[in-house]
């Protein structure tokens, strides 16, 4: 099977976040199933050096636009680089700079929607794909322009985070190449705007997220970030499949940026890690245990409440490690409590590959304190690193970590601690109940182990996936039309749930 994978992160080549991780991973797994894997990528500044002396294998203008793509082969990735340099060769990180989106981010991701459309149709004379998988709102459009293409290729629209979705101005729609009868309630108009996100949800073939948890939660006002009546309608196409972790990347065995490489048999060797973290970060040793937080620094994820708790980490001999970039205001604070305690707190600014791998094998412990979570990737890490996870419960969260309560602990099958609601007085539960099992070096060493011994490779979340898009594309898929076709008769409900949404997630992050 060919599948056009389109995405705005890919690691190892930019990365943001977990979309990076998750988009780069599951090309890998889905290849040892027998599919042919493409992923369309823009060619961002620092990735220029990839094409250089190169031939595109397709130009053409796009939306008004000179573009190009460029067929290359780099790092165990089959990649389609776009370049349109007065788009995507600018400073900054793929969507903005000093901590503001760039004023034309939707032009810019209707580019490469578009130029995945063209793709999928036959725009590249020796390869087209039999399926498009598409990730996050930056990608959505792709659905939209293939809606009321002939032939129909069918699209996966897989949601990593549901609070970001693409929301724009309704004037911009020509500007987009977007027509007046898909500028509707039935498809991409979205409170007097546009909603990218909404036209991928409404014409996608079928719709995943990264946690059965989190289909489930979105499907609620609560956590449907306004998009619930939506979702509701499309419930027979969503499916919840969870991320996985790269194995070959995060390997604590192999990891070459740690000190001591360990596996379970030799956990004893993480002790070096521990004590070479808390040096290079310039933190007095401890024989307590060492926090550590790799996260985006948002409300979203709960990290307003690590000031809160950082008496009590201290008051048992503990550090805490913060590394991650955010909301402003957030970053500050974290600054003045570093500078507050400045060798048992440590707030690394930013995003540093290096760093996050030494912070999950230095480590005892990696709090996650998420206000919702869609899937998560850090806690998989901390896993496979023998750093036991603190959790709220949610999303992704709430099913790869087991509570180590009473009877967890008595089965052998716990491998960190859950804690709910996401406010400061269950997080501080939560730490005081992982600092007393720390202090229980026997309880400690067994909870470790049983953390190291879960399995959360792309192995089976690539075999779901793959299950999926054998259904689009078999062999009556051709001749039928995979696109649901949803009316403004059922669009009713959706109306109706407009009084009561909440927060729209308008975000262009």
């Amino acid at each position: 099977m060919r599948i056009l994978a389109v995405t705005a992160e890919l690691f190892p080549f930019v990365k943001t976040g977990g979309l990076a991780d998750a988009a780069g991973a599951l090309p890998e797994a889905l290849a040892k199933l027998g599919a042919d894997v493409r992923t369309l990528l823009p060619l961002y500044r620092k990735l220029i050096p990839l094409v250089r002396g190169q031939t595109p294998c397709l130009k053409t203008d796009i939306l008004g636009w000179p573009v190009s793509v460029y067929a290359v082969a780099a790092k165990g990735h089959r990649l389609l680089l776009l370049e349109a340099a007065d788009l995507f060769d600018r400073d900054g990180h793929p969507y903005g700079m000093k901590g503001e989106p760039f004023a034309d981010n939707d032009l810019r991701f209707a580019v490469l929607s578009k130029v995945a459309a063209e793709i999928a149709l036959g725009a590249i004379s020796d390869w087209k794909p039999d399926l498009v998988h598409v990730h996050d709102w930056h990608a959505a459009l792709t659905c939209v322009y293939l809606s009321e293409a002939t032939p129909k290729v069918p699209t996966v629209l897989t949601l990593h985070n549901l609070a970001f979705q693409g929301q724009y101005a309704m004037d911009r729609a020509g500007v987009l190449g977007l027509p007046p009868h898909l500028c509707t309630v039935d498809c991409l108009e979205y409170y007097g705007d546009i909603s990218f996100l909404k036209g991928g949800l409404t014409t996608a073939s079928a719709v995943t997220t990264v946690s059965p948890t989190y289909a489930r939660e979105i499907l609620t006002p609560d956590m449907g970030m306004g998009m619930h009546g939506v979702l509701a309608i499309r419930r027979d196409d969503l499916r919840g499949i969870v991320n996985g972790v790269d194995q070959d990347v995060w390997d604590p065995a192999t990891d070459p940026y740690i000190i001591a490489n360990f596996t379970a048999a030799t956990v004893t060797r993480r002790s070096l890690n521990k004590y070479a973290l808390l040096q290079a970060l310039g933190l007095a040793p401890t024989q307590g245990p060492v926090f550590g937080v790799v996260s985006r620094l948002t409300w979203q994820k709960g990290i307003d409440l690590l000031p809160q708790v950082v008496p009590l980490i201290i008051a048992r001999k503990g550090r805490l490690i913060i590394h991650g970039e955010g909301d402003t205001a957030l970053e500050e604070n974290l600054r003045a409590l570093a500078k507050r305690y400045p060798e048992l707190v440590c707030a690394h600014i930013g995003y540093d590959e290096r760093l996050a791998h030494m912070i999950q094998a230095g480590s005892d412990f990696i709090i996650q304190p998420s206000r919702f979570e869609p899937c998560g990737l850090t806690q998989l890490y901390a896993l496979r690193y023998g750093a036991l996870p603190i959790v709220s419960r949610t999303g992704g969260l709430a099913e790869t970590i087991i509570d180590a309560n009473d009877a967890a602990i008595e089965a052998g099958v716990a491998t960190g601690f859950q804690f709910e609601p996401a406010n400061e007085e269950d997080l501080r539960a939560a730490l005081d109940r992982a600092i007393d099992a720390y202090n229980d070096r026997q309880l400690f060493r067994r909870l470790q182990a049983q953390a190291m011994q879960a399995n959360f490779s792309w192995d089976k979340s690539a075999a779901q996936y793959m299950s999926l898009f054998e259904s689009l594309v078999g062999p009556d898929a051709s001749a039928g039309d995979t696109f649901p076709h949803i009316t403004s008769e059922t669009f009713a409900k959706i109306r109706a749930d407009r009084r009561l949404a909440g927060t729209a997630g308008s975000s262009t992050g």
